[in-house]
């Protein structure tokens, strides 16, 4: 895979903490970085996608009531309080 380089500015502790942790894991600062740029990438793809998703089904209708999910979490809260779950 091709790789491109470009400078990030951080905190200096931020910059002390991920030295550390990349010393404790054998691994190098770039490894670490790149991995959590992946993590966060693909978190927020996520998110945007499921909110997406939700906008897209109002916009068809497909809604449920607050007081159709107000008492489904009612009923799935005293069950619970009496060990059913």
């Amino acid at each position: 895979m091709a790789t491109e380089a470009f400078t990030v500015r951080a905190e200096s502790e931020l910059v002390h903490q991920l030295d550390h942790l990349a010393d404790s894991l054998d691994r190098s600062r770039n490894y670490l970085v790149n991995q959590a740029l992946k993590e966060y990438l693909e978190h927020h793809a996520w998110q945007i996608e499921k909110i997406t998703q939700g906008i897209a089904a109002a916009d068809r209708g497909e809604l449920v009531a607050h007081d159709d999910v107000m008492r489904e979490m009612e009923d799935l809260i005293a069950s619970k309080a009496k060990g059913n779950l």
